[in-house]
C-alpha cells in the first residue's frame, strides 16, 4: 500500500518531507479543511498533490492563471501523474475529453480556473464524480486586501454547500494575520487547521537603495548576475519597454512583458524565459504569479511596489531552488507620489484607499530603516521568532541584507528638517519637492524667478546639503509623519500636526545618512552556486546534457532537473541507477526517462 512517504520518493524524487508538509498532508487525507501559508518555494503544491494521490477520486485544484495550470500539469506529467486542466485555451472536444476522463476515474488531478468552477454546469458534472479534495491555490486572491484580487474567488464559498464532505485546502505564500482570517471567512472553511510556516527566505539577500541614477544603479547590480535568469519589475509599460531595450544594448538578453503586449508576444517571451538560460524578464506586476522557474537568481525593482505583501510575493520568485539569490530595489519619492495617485484615482471605496495607503507607508518605512531588514519584514507577517533571546545573534546581524553588510550611519538632522519644513511653510504648502529643494539650495531657476521666491527668508539656507541628501531628508520626514504629499494639489508638500513640534524644537531628529557612494557589492562568488574549479567541467557537462534533453522534448530545462539536483549529482557522482534514485529530485519516471544520459556524463567526466 502506498503511503505519503513512498509517493514522495517514487513519484516526486524527494527523500524526506520539509517543515510541516507531512502533518498538512495527513490532515487533508483525514478529511479536514486547512489553510496553508508557506513561502514561495516551500513545497506548497505537494501538500495537495500527495493527498490527491492517496485519497479516492480526483483532486480539484483551483488555479487563477492559465500559465500556472499548464506549468504544473507539464511538471506532473513528467513524473507520471494522471493530470489535466480545463481552461479557455481548449476546444470543446478537448474539454469534453478531459471531463470524460474525470467522470471515468482516469485522472488523479484536475486544474481549473475559478471562473470555470463557478459555472453551474461544471458543478453539476463534478457532483457525479468522486472528488478527493478541493485545493484553492493563490488563496490571497480571496482577501479583499489581497494584491491579485479576482472577483470569482469570492464565490468559492459555495463549494462548501456543493461538496459538503470534500476537504478543502487553501494555499498562499503571502497572507498577514488579517488576510488569513479573511480567507477563512470568505471561503467558509469548516473549522480549518491552520499551518503558517516561517516567512523567512534566508537564501535571499535584500538590497534597497535610494534612486539617484536608476539605470546606472541597475547595471551595477547586474554586473554580478551576468549569464543568470532574473526578473526586473517596473511601474509602467513604457518603463518596461525602455528598460528592456536599454539592457539589450548592454549585452543582456532582456524581454518585455506587460498587459499592453499582444497575447502571442507575451506567450513567446514567457516561453523563452522558462526554457532558456540567462533570460532577463522586464515586466510589470502582470508577470510572475504562478511562474515556477526555480533558478531565478535575482529580482530587481526599479520602483516601489504597492505594499510589503506585493514586495514579498515578487521577490519570492527568486531562489525557489533554495540556492542564493538577490532582491534589489531602487526607489524615490516620485514612486510614492505615483502610487498614491493610483490609489486616489482608483474606483475603490474610501476604506480600501485608506488601507492601501497604510500599506504603502509601511513599505516606505521599511525601505528607510537603519537596522536589519529581515526582522521587520517577518514581523510584518506576525512572525516574531527572531526576537527570541536565543536568536539575538541572528537578530543583530542576519548577514544577508544591505544594512547588515554595511550598517548605515545616522546623523542629527533636526536643524536640516526644520529648514525643510520652514521652507515648505514659506512656500504656502503649494509646491513640490523639486522646487522646494531649488529654493533651499538657492537655485536661480525660471520657476524661482516667476514666483519671486529668491526673496523668501528660506532661500539659500540649505546649500550645505546636496539635492540627493535633501530628497533623503524629505522621504524620511514623510515616513515619520512629519511631512505629507498632497496628490490632489500637484504633489505639493504639506505640513502635518506633528510638524509644529519639530519646528518649535520640542523634539530632536536622527535620520539615516546617505552614502556618498554605493557600498561595495559582495563578491559574485558569494551569490553563485559555488562550483569549484575541479568540478566545473562536470557541472557544465550536466547542464549541457539537461539542455539537450530539454530541447529534444520541447520543455524547459528545469523540468528535467533543477540546479539543486544537478549540484547533488556533481557532489555525489552516482555510478548506478539506484544511486541516482537516491538524489533529491530524481523520481522513478525521471530516472527511467533521463537517468542513463546523466550517468553516462558523470562516468565520462569522472
Amino acid at each position: 500500500m502506498q503511503t505519503a512517504a513512498t509517493i514522495l520518493q517514487s513519484t516526486f524524487g524527494f527523500q524526506a518531507f520539509r517543515g510541516q508538509q507531512a502533518v498538512i498532508i495527513q490532515t487533508i487525507v483525514d478529511g479536514h479543511d486547512s489553510l496553508v501559508v508557506m513561502p514561495t518555494g516551500g513545497g506548497k503544491s505537494l501538500c495537495y498533490q500527495i493527498p490527491a494521490l492517496l485519497r479516492e477520486g480526483c483532486g480539484i485544484v483551483i488555479s487563477p492563471l492559465i500559465a500556472l495550470m499548464q506549468d504544473q500539469v507539464s511538471a506532473l506529467n513528467e513524473m507520471g501523474v494522471r493530470v489535466a486542466f480545463l481552461n479557455s485555451t481548449q476546444s470543446q472536444a478537448e474539454s469534453e475529453t478531459v471531463i470524460n476522463d474525470v467522470l471515468s476515474g482516469q485522472l488523479d488531478l484536475l486544474y481549473i480556473a475559478p471562473e470555470r468552477i463557478n459555472q453551474r454546469t461544471t458543478i453539476n458534472w463534478l457532483q457525479r464524480c468522486q472528488i478527493a479534495l478541493i485545493a484553492i491555490d493563490e488563496a490571497h486572491c480571496v482577501s479583499q486586501w489581497g494584491h491579485d484580487f479576482r472577483q470569482d474567488y469570492l464565490s468559492l464559498n459555495q463549494l462548501k454547500n456543493d461538496f459538503p464532505s470534500v476537504p478543502r485546502i487553501a494555499l498562499t505564500a503571502t497572507a498577514t494575520r488579517t488576510s488569513q482570517a479573511e480567507i477563512i471567512k470568505n471561503l467558509d472553511l469548516s473549522n480549518p487547521k491552520q499551518f503558517v510556516s516561517s516567512f523567512d527566505r534566508p537564501n535571499i539577500h535584500y538590497t534597497v537603495v535610494p534612486k539617484t541614477d536608476a539605470k546606472k544603479q541597475l547595471l551595477q547590480f547586474l554586473t554580478g548576475h551576468r549569464d543568470e535568469a532574473g526578473i526586473i519589475y517596473c511601474l509602467s509599460r513604457k518603463k518596461v519597454e525602455s528598460t528592456a531595450a536599454w539592457l539589450n544594448t548592454r549585452g543582456l538578453t532582456a524581454l518585455p512583458y506587460h498587459a499592453g503586449l499582444d497575447a502571442q508576444t507575451r506567450a513567446e517571451n514567457q516561453a523563452r524565459f522558462l526554457r532558456e538560460d540567462a533570460i532577463v524578464m522586464v515586466a510589470t506586476i502582470a508577470f510572475g504569479m504562478g511562474i515556477d522557474k526555480p533558478d531565478v537568481r535575482f529580482v530587481a525593482h526599479m520602483n516601489l511596489p504597492k505594499s510589503i505583501e506585493a514586495y514579498y510575493q515578487e521577490t519570492g520568485r527568486a531562489g525557489r531552488d533554495g540556492k542564493p539569490a538577490e532582491a534589489f530595489m531602487t526607489y524615490g519619492l516620485d514612486d510614492v507620489v505615483q502610487l498614491a495617485q493610483f490609489i486616489d484615482n482608483s474606483p475603490a471605496n474610501d476604506s480600501f484607499k485608506r488601507h492601501e495607503k497604510i500599506k504603502l507607508d509601511a513599505l516606505l518605512g521599511w525601505c528607510e530603516i537603519t537596522s536589519c531588514r529581515r526582522t521587520p519584514l517577518l514581523n510584518y507577517f506576525g512572525e516574531q521568532k527572531l526576537d527570541q533571546p536565543e536568536n539575538k545573534q541572528q537578530l543583530s546581524k542576519c548577514l544577508y541584507c544591505d544594512n547588515c553588510d554595511n550598517p548605515p550611519n545616522t546623523w542629527d538632522a533636526t536643524e536640516a528638517a526644520q529648514k525643510l519644513l520652514s521652507c515648505v511653510y514659506r512656500l504656502n504648502q503649494r509646491f513640490g519637492l523639486a522646487h522646494t529643494i531649488d529654493v533651499l539650495r538657492a537655485k536661480q531657476t525660471e520657476k524661482v524667478s516667476q514666483f519671486n521666491h529668491q526673496q523668501l527668508s528660506t532661500y539659500g539656507i540649505g546649500v550645505e546639503l546636496s539635492q540627493n541628501q535633501w530628497r533623503s531628508v524629505a522621504r524620511q520626514l514623510i515616513v515619520k509623519g512629519l511631512l505629507t504629499v498632497n496628490s490632489q494639489q500637484f504633489n505639493a508638500l504639506t505640513l502635518t500636526a506633528q510638524s509644529r513640534q519639530l519646528l518649535q524644537g520640542k523634539i530632536a531628529l536622527n535620520l539615516r545618512q546617505e552614502l556618498k557612494q554605493a557600498p561595495q557589492k559582495k563578491n559574485k562568488s558569494e551569490f553563485k552556486n559555488g562550483v569549484s574549479k575541479q568540478d566545473a567541467e562536470l557541472w557544465h557537462a550536466l547542464r549541457d546534457c539537461r539542455k539537450a534533453l530539454a530541447d529534444e522534448y520541447g520543455i524547459p530545462s528545469y523540468r528535467i532537473f533543477h540546479d539543486a539536483t544537478l549540484m547533488e549529482m556533481m557532489e555525489t557522482k552516482p555510478q548506478t541507477m539506484m544511486q541516482l534514485l537516491r538524489i533529491n529530485g530524481v523520481g522513478e519516471a525521471k530516472l527511467k526517462n533521463y537517468g542513463q544520459a546523466f550517468l553516462e556524463v558523470i562516468n565520462r567526466i569522472d
